[in-house]
């Protein structure tokens, strides 16, 4: 036994027992690299943390600009093709930092009028993206600061939130829209459809009627007598009380056990 470790053992201690009390000076080297490797991943954590709760305010103030900045007082299929521009304006200058044609825009083109001019809240929120009024060569721009970097991946960001969020509502919305459409043709279509029907059964009869006539005419043109009217052999029969005919005649009611011409004839 090594005498410096003998001085460390308490009395009754035996060296196996003493061994396997102490630390291994091995492990304890792994466990100090271990802490020193995982360290930078720490710091690493620690300060996309304190990014992400610094951003926290500004995320906020975006999502204020698009709802209820943009959202709300446009119609909204204007408002949803207003922020998919301003997000196509962003994506290109993130994925080309250095090249000018992507970092600016003319509020006189017409389609940008329209989706960034006209609509409320859009030029707001170009502003806070990092694009400012400006005139080169005697015509207006919205021209990007290179320095805003953060504040334009910021709101692409929102944007894209926004939009995740809006699209599957509005595609719901649309397709509503569509089978209320479709059925409402539907019943168009079948309100027309009885009608031409109607007109077409109309059409008939009075062709029948037209013919009818025809006939009658030409048989009375060719001394002949008129079709006979078909014969009704149906049973006559008095409606009980008593009234006036459309001849003037006086009709009075039968009396109990009385029988009528057609009854006698029944006998017969």
């Amino acid at each position: 036994m090594d005498p410096t470790e003998a001085e460390d053992v308490h009395p009754g201690t035996t060296y196996a027992q003493a061994r396997a009390t102490r630390p291994d000076h091995d492990e304890v080297a792994a466990a100090i690299e271990r802490r020193l490797q995982a360290e930078p991943e720490r710091a690493a954590a620690a300060s996309s943390n304190a990014t992400f709760d610094g951003n926290h305010e500004k995320r906020q103030e975006f999502r204020r600009l698009i709802d209820p900045g943009i959202l709300r007082p446009n119609p909204r299929h204007i408002a949803l093709e207003s922020l998919q521009t301003l997000l196509k304006l962003a994506e290109n200058i993130i994925a080309h930092p250095d090249d000018p044609k992507y970092q600016k825009f003319k509020p006189t083109n017409s389609t940008i009028n329209r989706l960034l001019v006209e609509p409320k809240g859009t030029l707001e929120y170009a502003v806070a993206i990092g694009f400012a009024p400006q005139v080169e060569n005697f015509q207006p721009f919205y021209i990007w600061n290179k320095r805003r970097m953060n504040d334009l991946k910021i709101g692409a960001a929102m944007i894209k939130e926004a939009l995740d969020r809006e699209l599957p509502k509005e595609e719901r919305a649309a397709r509503r829209r569509a089978e209320e459409k479709a059925a409402e043709e539907a019943a168009k279509a079948k309100v027309k459809q009885a009608f031409y029907d109607d007109r077409k059964g109309r059409a008939i009869t009075d062709e029948r009627e037209r013919t009818a006539r025809a006939a009658a005419a030409a048989r009375r043109a060719a001394g002949l007598s008129p079709e006979p009217e078909v014969e009704d052999n149906r049973p006559k029969r008095r409606m009980p009380g008593s009234g006036n005919t459309l001849s003037g005649d006086v009709v009075q009611p039968e009396e109990d056990g009385a029988r009528t011409d057609d009854d006698e004839g029944d006998e017969e």
